[in-house]
């Protein structure tokens, strides 16, 4: 609990995006600190109340970086706090996985046959696969780290449900500071408990449709074999973290320094 606690920060932030949370805080190799208040992660934030705008504007925050398709992006627009850049990094694009799931879930017989024979599951996998291995996913979380490195910070980084895309940048910039796998691992899993009610209202909505829930289950969740997936693929193609980060995402030692400097207490 110590280090989920350290890592994930806990109490909720805001009511309307409750995957919203501070990376801050954990501890790195060498004895250091992620400093709190500077970047941030969540889920979408289109259903942000005023009162949670409210509070992001409060925070001053200077980039809003949204990671999702532009099916996503046309459906439910962002709130952008005044005074923040908005920037897009579609870190699925044309990838057969950024398609328009919810004109397929809207769809019963469709989506009763991807889900068929574990299709979730699998759909899962393949996704963390894609955030690791395409031209498209490298481009956008290398700019994201450029960012974060050099940009004006606060910073936020979401996708839809604040797990995935996201979870996988969370992933590459604590990894980049020195967090330990372990506390990592936590901080990605801790999407399950923020996202809870939303799972099971979403849960209660794909039945009504006619469509099998406890199919579609595996794609609301993080699980552990989703991100070792994604580290397999990193081995697979790159041979290490330290060989992805130098031929997949190309970052520059000086930037992942400046993020280290920047970042780090």
């Amino acid at each position: 609990m110590g280090i989920v606690a350290s890592v994930t920060n806990d109490a909720p932030m805001l009511t309307t995006a409750p995957n919203f949370r501070d990376l801050g805080g954990a501890a790195a190799n060498g004895g250091e600190r992620v400093r709190r208040g500077l970047l941030f992660r969540a889920d979408a934030l289109s259903r942000l109340d005023e009162a949670d705008l409210a509070v992001l504007e409060g925070m001053e925050l200077r980039q809003l970086i949204d990671l999702r398709t532009v099916f996503e992006r046309d459906r439910a627009a962002d709130r952008v706090p005044r005074g923040a850049e908005y920037v897009v990094l579609d870190v699925q694009r044309d990838h057969r996985t950024g398609g328009d799931l919810a004109a397929v879930f809207a769809d019963p017989e469709r989506a009763n046959a991807l889900l068929a024979d574990n299709g979730a599951e699998r759909f899962m996998h393949e996704v963390n696969r894609m955030l690791v291995g395409t031209e498209d996913a490298c481009a956008g979380y290398r700019e994201l780290v450029e960012r974060a490195a050099h940009g004006p910070l606060p910073l936020v980084f979401h996708c839809s449900a604040g797990k995935d895309r996201t979870g996988w940048g969370a992933v590459v910039i604590l990894s980049l500071l020195g967090v330990p796998r372990e506390a990592i691992i936590a901080d990605y899993l801790a999407s399950n408990g923020r996202l809870g009610a939303v799972i099971d209202w979403m849960m209660g909505m794909v039945r009504t449709q006619g469509i099998d829930a406890d199919q579609v289950k595996p794609m609301l969740e993080v699980r552990t074999e989703y991100l070792e997936t994604a580290f397999a693929e990193v081995d697979r193609v790159h041979g290490s973290f330290d060989g992805y980060v130098a031929g997949g995402l190309r970052l520059k030692p000086e930037t992942v320094s400046a993020l280290r400097e920047r970042l780090l207490t």
